[in-house]
């Protein structure tokens, strides 16, 4: 079931259905092979130094990423300061900080930025991607709901069906297709993953990446 989504300052923020910790054996099972196809991702850019998570929310994939490269500089980012104080109670070992996925470049450089579920919320997802590379990483990893996949599953599920299976907070929709053509403006694509029912692409940014 979804729960009531959480807001602050009028946009939704965190997770709307808790896709992490559910109990259903089809959630749990779409969640494995979204962390094995990220492995996989992830398996190709070496011994990052320093990963930055934009947009963590309760800051999952930060631990996530933290026990995958130990010693490395991990710090987890979300607009939302409610949410970055769950991200603390939930894993208070680690990094997080209140900033916007825009303001990202004021934080230095990191060897791999990590967007999960990000961009989909956002009014400008171009603005942002440019934010990301200019932080100089040799890395960016970005998932995003594979559409119309994404709202046909929510449909299944009993949720959302006042708005067509469109998950509150989402406003921007890809096709695989269509999020290639608008990563690759910034990135060279890496490596493609599509565990149902994600897209998942590792990039390098491109020297000439123009927003």
């Amino acid at each position: 079931m979804s729960s009531q989504p959480r807001t602050e300052g009028g946009v939704v923020v965190g997770n709307v259905f808790d896709k992490h910790h559910s109990r259903n054996p089809i959630v749990r099972r779409l969640m494995a092979g979204f962390e094995q196809e990220m492995d996989a991702l992830l398996a190709q850019t070496g011994r990052p130094a320093s990963i930055l998570e934009v947009g963590c929310g309760e800051g999952h994939v930060t631990a996530r990423l933290a026990r995958r490269f130990p010693g490395a500089n991990v710090l987890g980012t979300d607009v939302a300061k409610s949410i970055v104080d769950v991200a603390h109670v939930e894993h208070p070992e680690l990094r997080f900080e209140v900033c916007s996925v825009y303001d990202v470049e004021k934080l230095g450089r990191w060897d791999l930025v990590v967007a999960c579920e990000v961009l989909e919320h956002l009014e400008d997802p171009a603005r942002a991607l440019a934010a990301l590379c200019a932080t100089g990483p040799a890395h960016v990893l970005i998932t995003v709901p594979r559409e119309p996949l994404w709202r046909v599953l929510n449909l299944l599920g009993g949720r959302y069906a006042g708005a067509l299976g469109n998950t509150p907070g989402h406003v921007q929709h890809w096709s695989r297709g269509s999020l290639l053509r608008f990563l690759g403006t910034w990135l060279e694509i890496v490596d493609v993953r599509t565990p149902t029912p994600w897209t998942q692409v590792l990039g390098r940014p491109r020297p000439t990446a123009r927003p």
